[in-house]
């Protein structure tokens, strides 16, 4: 039962199947087993039953809230929630407990879903692999799964030690994590720069970046507020478009950066016609290091796109080189400016020196944040002083927001979606992934990423194949602003030509029922 859809679970629910309650209790059995990935911070036992039992009830009435009613999810730790700690991985948050749900998570219990717990992540969503956290790094499932290891055991690579495991991605790396290793039905992680998509495709998930607007950022600590979007994870293309328009997006009055666009849901059909559709592959996406076995499966899925009958077409993105420089130039200065608030005085973390105001203001921040946060705080405060703020933030802007932005918009109003890798290669192993710095990591794994939201644009990353290390490979498509069920439909009929495996977990979960819809992601 773990291994269905949403759509297939929702509707073992309401013919009672299985009870809320039976499959909560499920989850939480497997949250335990699986404990060793450290994909949760916060296990919220007690509350998931009690809103189990209310779901329940709800059935048993035959009156269901909608299509999450009884759904266990999970939300990053960067999201508010009531009552319940939020810590965005960070000492500087730790027992920091908010007084109000954020829109996106609210929404989500307003229609029933299951609130497993709060999911791990880079301090403050600073990383792209999940392992600059407080609370310790994330392990990738499928390190673990029957299709890694060989007879002996081992783990991909051959190697046998504790450390020889696969990332997950980052930042919302435990949210990736608790889909794929089947312990909530769908999550929510935050996408800056690909913090959403990144862990989803080294998770073998489905990862969408909505439209910039679409969904409310209130209540979403801030990393980059020009940039920030929630972003969902769930086993396949059709359970994000669920939780997309069926709960999600819409205004917020709360949140003025949300725009008042029509609410309309996303119907995808199961027979997909895409014959008259263009699908542009940007010619600047052939970047240094990406492996060769991504570029033969992202050279395999144009193929497939061209003998379906759509045009495939090559397109130039020139400021491509340039867009990760002004994406991090951007970053930093947002960052400086959104830590700012943390300063041992209001809430969260305050350091015991006591000498002066400014003795513990400096004394808080040192010890609160780590290392990565207090270099993109330093960084970003250098770039915004009075002589530099023109130099580097105003002439960023300028080549980011207009330059980059106008060409992949009209790129994608004349091609209507692009196809692109999501990463450069299958997930690094963290003996690996460890040796480079979380700048440069960083910089190496938002390579394909990071322009969408410096566009405001859509993207959706659906995992195709299994590398040789048996870790999976992911593409990414790229839309036009707003319109999610164009983008989502293409990747709906992407998802069913590759027919992606759902994840083996040997000895950590009961047999599962396997149809032929729940053998794709």
């Amino acid at each position: 039962m773990l291994g269905l859809t949403i759509r297939e679970v929702s509707l073992a629910l309401r013919e009672g199947r299985i009870s809320p309650k039976e499959l909560c209790q499920k989850c939480l059995k497997l949250i335990k087993k699986t404990k060793f990935l450290n994909s949760y911070i916060t296990v919220t036992e007690d509350l998931a039953l009690e809103q189990a039992e209310e779901a329940e009830i709800r059935f048993q009435r035959g009156k269901p809230l909608g299509p999450l009613d009884g759904i266990p999810v999970a939300v990053k730790d960067n999201f508010s929630t009531a009552n319940i700690e939020t810590t965005c991985a960070s000492v500087m948050l730790k027992g920091y407990i908010p007084p109000f749900n954020a829109t996106v998570v609210q929404k989500l219990l307003d229609q029933g879903a299951v609130l497993m717990g709060k999911t791990n992540l880079d301090e403050f969503a600073m990383g792209s692999g999940s392992t600059d956290s407080i609370f310790g790094p994330v392990r990738n499932p499928w390190s673990y799964s029957t299709h890694c290891r060989d007879r002996s055991g081992q783990t991909p690579g051959g190697g046998t030690s504790d450390s020889d495991w696969a990332v997950t991605g980052g930042s919302s790396g435990g949210s990736a994590a608790a889909v794929a290793s089947l312990t909530c039905f769908a999550s929510l992680g935050s996408d800056t720069g690909g913090s959403t998509r990144n862990p989803a495709a080294n998770c073998g998930i489905v990862g969408l970046k909505p439209t910039y607007g679409l969904l409310s950022r209130h209540g979403l600590i801030p990393l980059v507020n020009s940039l920030d979007v929630p972003g969902i994870m769930t086993r396949s293309v059709h359970d994000a478009a669920t939780v997309l328009a069926g709960v999600l997006q819409g205004h917020d009055p709360k949140d003025s950066t949300t725009v008042d666009y029509p609410i309309t849901p996303i119907n995808l059909p199961d027979d997909i016609d895409v014959s008259s559709i263009c699908i542009g592959i940007p010619r600047e996406y052939h970047a240094p290091g990406l492996s060769s076995e991504t570029l033969s499966h992202w050279s395999r899925t144009a193929e497939l796109f061209e003998k379906a009958g759509a045009r495939v077409v090559e397109v130039s993105l020139p400021h491509t080189q340039h867009s990760i420089v002004c994406y991090h130039v951007l970053c930093m200065a947002e960052v400086a400016s959104n830590m700012a608030r943390f300063d041992g005085l209001e809430y969260g973390y305050r350091s015991a020196v006591d000498s002066s105001t400014e003795a513990m203001y400096a004394a808080t921040r040192h010890e609160g944040f780590n290392d990565v946060v207090r270099r993109r705080v330093l960084s970003g405060n250098y770039f915004l002083l009075k002589h530099n703020c023109k130099l580097f933030v105003v002439k960023q802007i300028r080549i980011g927001h207009l330059g980059y932005n106008f060409v992949l918009m009209f790129v994608c109003c004349v091609c209507f979606r692009l196809l692109t890798p999501t990463t450069l290669t299958e997930a690094i192993r963290y003996t690996d992934f460890t040796k480079e710095d979380n700048r440069t990591r960083s910089a190496q794994e938002d390579i394909f990423t990071q322009p969408v939201n410096m566009a405001g644009l859509p993207a959706v990353t659906v995992p195709v194949a299994l590398a040789s290390t048996r870790l999976p490979i992911s593409l990414q498509l790229i839309g036009q602003a707003f319109q999610e069920q164009k983008l989502l439909t293409v990747a709906n009929w992407l998802e069913q030509q590759v027919k992606f495996p759902l994840i083996e977990l040997p000895d950590m979960h009961e047999n599962t029922e396997k149809s032929s819809s729940s053998l794709a992601v």
